[in-house]
């Protein structure tokens, strides 16, 4: 495969998965849950990463998100939020990824006229993010969550302006809180997506399905990753080794 391929894998579980991963050739997408990030030492960090360099391969990191909100206006919840942001960014120093996917924490009916301040505080929370993952050479992408529409997103990114800062496109997510079409989402924010998440539902369940057993034209998709973001890594999120293996089949001839 050509392009940079990487599969979801859980830290708490690195070494029961890295070596089904590692034997296609594949990249992790290593998961850092709160609880990972809790247990997970140094030297089991360093491990996993002198294994991946052993191989010649590389990772990414998608960051803890359950109950985290860099913008939350509760300062209390902010405060916890960085907490977790800083032992990501810690392990990231040791492991090295490409990219760092973060979660946005915003949803319009939580927020609704406070939008702004959500978008205040936010842009705060990522230039400190930032400043870290700058040193470790890094880039930094917000995936798409409850977002019907690339609005709040845009107006993220637009306010930070930086070029190791942009966008995860969730294309399962997508699909499941669309109000627009993909055409528009990527006429919006194809130009700033550094990587993507490849999954497919059929628009009621979050269901994590590999592409062709759901409702998206990954036809479609492929013409506007090509078209807006060549050189994205492209993270395939299959919460199953089955699901891994149907995945790489269907995607062969888009990936090569």
């Amino acid at each position: 495969m050509n392009k940079r391929v990487f599969a979801h894998v859980p830290f708490a579980q690195i070494r029961e998965h890295l070596p089904f991963v590692m034997e296609r050739r594949l990249s992790p997408e290593i998961y850092l849950s709160a609880d990972a990030l809790d247990a997970a030492t140094p030297a089991q960090l360093a491990e996993t990463a002198r294994t991946l360099q052993g191989e010649g391969l590389s990772c990414t990191i998608h960051a803890p998100f359950m109950d985290l909100n860099p913008g939350s206006l509760e300062r209390l919840l902010r405060d916890a939020t960085m907490h977790r942001f800083g032992q990501v960014l810690d392990a990231a120093e040791i492991l090295r990824p490409e990219v760092m996917v973060f979660h946005p924490g915003f949803d319009r009916w939580r927020y609704g006229e406070a939008r702004g301040q959500w978008l205040e505080l936010s842009v705060a929370a990522w230039q400190g993010v930032l400043q870290r993952t700058k040193a470790i050479g890094a880039t930094v992408a917000v995936e798409n969550i409850f977002e019907e529409e690339p609005s709040t997103l845009q107006a993220l990114f637009e306010a930070v302006e930086d070029p190791t800062f942009g966008h995860c496109f969730d294309v399962g997510h997508w699909n499941l809180f669309r109000q627009v079409s993909m055409e528009t989402w990527f006429e919006a924010l194809g130009g700033r997506i550094k990587e993507v998440h490849i999954h497919d539902n059929g628009g009621a369940r979050d269901d994590h399905a590999p592409p062709g057993e759901g409702a998206i034209d990954f036809g479609l998709f492929f013409r506007l990753m090509e078209g807006y973001a060549p050189d994205a890594a492209y993270t395939i999120e299959s919460h199953s080794k089955p699901h891994l293996e149907r995945s790489l089949e269907v995607l062969r001839p888009y990936l090569a």
